[in-house]
């Protein structure tokens, strides 16, 4: 086994933290009282295991039913479960080369066969290589970390394609400028979309995910679910999401300045002479041709800056910036014209 490599965290100095796409912004008001409510004096108590209150929220916020929504720790649990679910022996999962470590970590896990599909030399999925797989298939949307969306048509092409096999859209950045399909999940049985509060709703720390699909989907993931940890969402982090969803607009206003700011560090960084690609996400994909990927990182950690380096061969020259605040983007860009002076 070969396990997931979360971003750093050192501790030897202050950092500008732009390596794990979390959101600069603080949870809103209405999120911390409600968690510093009473809820706090009732810890003793076990939480709510059918999550009721906040699948009923989650439900009312994107307009489906409550059997077509499921709860979990972090969108990381769903997925873990989707591939326990829906992948065995003999019914394998494809996914893209490039993209979130951890699906090809489930499917060694849980020993499964998988097929690993080459991006475009632009970076780009290819809809038409994951039609009639005969596998379960797994696409972020949009991907990790190329920043890179689909559009609903293209998803909807690879749904259409593959209607006996489980589509899996992991929509973790799906809020910062692409298209969800969650409406899609209306339409056809075989689609779970999975989506997280740790980006946009700035509960990275809290460890919730949701996801949306037909009801009989929602019923094997339950499944999985109480098989294995039934209280798996405390007390805390349920009444945290429900206030987060019921504060719609500061998270709105949150992701708006993300995506702002996030154009206006990609047009800085390409008068500096980096490439990059068109991300819809709260990160950016950004190579320079005056020094590789992994010395731009070991040089803005050095200067105080931490950025995401991959070590794969056909990404190596990259580096994934989360989007903070754009006084922490100015300070990246001071030091990125520091790094570039000295070489």
């Amino acid at each position: 086994m070969v396990p997931y490599t979360p971003g750093e965290q050192p501790r030897d100095m202050e950092y500008v933290k732009l390596n794990t796409n979390e959101s600069p912004f603080p949870p809103s008001k209405k999120v911390i009282e409600a968690v510093n409510s009473l809820e706090v004096e009732k810890l003793n108590l076990y939480p709510d295991p059918t999550c009721k209150a906040l699948i009923s929220k989650l439900a009312e916020t994107y307009g489906v039913g409550e059997e077509n929504v499921f709860v979990s720790n972090g969108s990381d649990d769903i997925l873990n479960f989707s591939f326990m679910a829906f992948c065995d022996k003999d019914k394998g999962a494809i996914f893209p080369e490039i993209s979130y470590g951890f699906y090809e970590v489930y499917a060694d896990l849980y020993g499964i066969d998988y097929k690993k599909v080459p991006l475009t030399k632009d970076f780009a999925i290819t809809p038409s290589d994951y039609f009639e797989s005969g596998k379960t298939v797994v696409i972020a949307n949009p991907n990790a970390p190329t920043g890179l969306a689909l559009t609903l048509a293209e998803i909807e092409s690879i749904l259409k394609a593959n209607q006996n096999d489980v589509v899996i859209i992991d929509e973790a950045y799906v809020d910062f400028g692409a298209q969800s399909a969650v409406s899609l999940t209306q339409k056809y049985n075989n689609l779970i979309v999975v989506m997280t509060f740790s980006k946009s709703r700035s509960l990275a720390g809290g460890r919730l995910g949701f996801a949306i699909a037909h009801k009989d989907l929602i019923s094997d993931l339950n499944t999985i679910k109480y098989s294995t940890n039934p209280y798996n969402i405390n007390r805390l982090t349920m009444v945290a999401g429900i206030a987060s969803l019921e504060d719609a607009d500061y998270y709105k206003n949150c992701n708006k300045n993300t995506m702002e700011v996030r154009e206006y560090t990609k047009t800085e960084l390409e008068k500096r002479g980096f490439s990059l690609t068109n991300s819809k996400a709260n990160f950016l994909f950004a190579k320079c041709g005056k020094i590789g990927g992994e010395q731009y990182y070991s040089a803005l950690k050095s200067k105080g800056v931490l950025v995401r380096h991959f070590k794969n061969e056909k990404i190596k020259d990259y580096v994934r910036i989360t989007i903070g605040t754009k006084e922490q983007m100015d300070v990246l860009l001071k030091k990125t014209d520091e790094i570039l002076n000295e070489v």
